[in-house]
């Protein structure tokens, strides 16, 4: 069974970000996350719709008109 809810320090490994970056997309909504109590817990479905956004506005910007 994968994990389903991920601590900042490894949503950090998981997409590559610092902190502060991972904190500003959290609060801007970019990243979707959850509070378990004082814990930020970021779901392995949006870190995977993230990294999805990024290939996709990678592809549509190297796409030549």
């Amino acid at each position: 069974m994968s994990r389903r809810l991920y601590s900042v320090p490894e949503a950090m490994a998981r997409t590559g970000l610092g902190r502060s970056n991972l904190f500003n997309k959290l609060a801007s909504g970019e990243i979707r996350s959850v509070k378990a109590g004082k814990r930020r817990l970021i779901p392995d479905t949006a870190i995977d719709e993230y990294i999805e956004g990024l290939e996709e506005a990678a592809r549509t910007s190297s796409v030549v008109a």
